[in-house]
């Protein structure tokens, strides 16, 4: 699970930073700006934002993010206990709070609720006899194993963290590709046309005119 944080509080990060990578992977800046910039950069399973930042604010930052389709889960931390700035957290697209100070056992509680919901672990039961491993990229399925290729794991897993609304092809090939590999809207229906002999059509569905959704 990789976290991209982001705290301009340096005795705070250096704190959350080592607690953090005993257990995940961490991406850490002081800067939105930069934030942005790594964002675009590598997809991240998990952001932890703070809202009040010395070149602008959290919640901006993920309304940016979400205005280019970047469903990643989202927690906010804040010193703010006002109802104000949790309704425009909520508003612009955030998951959870936490608010200043916390002990770092409510922080680890909080993401692993957010994995649960999400689908973030390594090992995810996607249907009652279907397991998909995201690392290994495979799918177990009665005591059958069969071998996803990495691409085809990615648009699967996204597609499961993804599961309460219909995904279309543009944003998968947006959040998925590089831009300089840009392919058409033909791989996407290739990839999912193979995951469907696997998970079925019943789990994959088509959305005319929309694009997907796992159910």
């Amino acid at each position: 699970m990789h976290i991209l944080f982001l705290e301009d509080d340096t005795v705070l990060a250096s704190i959350l930073i080592d607690f953090l990578r005993e257990r995940y992977e961490v991406t850490h800046t002081y800067s939105m700006k930069e934030a942005l910039r790594l964002s675009e950069e590598c997809t991240f399973d998990l952001y932890i934002f703070d809202i009040n930042l010395p070149d602008g604010s959290g919640i901006s930052l993920l309304r940016k993010l979400r205005e280019f389709h970047d469903t990643t889960p989202a927690i906010f931390i804040t010193a703010f206990h006002d109802v104000k700035h949790l309704k425009e957290g909520f508003e612009a697209g955030a998951n959870d709070f936490i608010r200043k100070p916390f002990e770092l056992e409510e922080l680890s509680q909080r993401i692993e609720n957010i994995k649960k919901h999400f689908g973030l672990g390594t090992l995810v039961e996607i249907a009652a006899t279907i397991h998909f491993d995201t690392q290994k990229h495979t799918l177990m399925q009665h005591n059958t194993i069969h071998k996803l290729s990495a691409k085809e794991s990615n648009v699967l897993h996204y597609l499961y963290k993804n599961r309460h609304r219909v995904v279309s092809a543009d944003e998968m090939l947006q959040n998925l590709w590089n831009y300089d590999e840009m392919p058409s809207g033909d791989a996407v229906r290739t990839l999912i046309k193979e995951l469907r002999k696997y998970v079925g059509h019943e789990h994959i569905k088509n959305i005319r005119g929309e694009g997907y959704k796992f159910e």
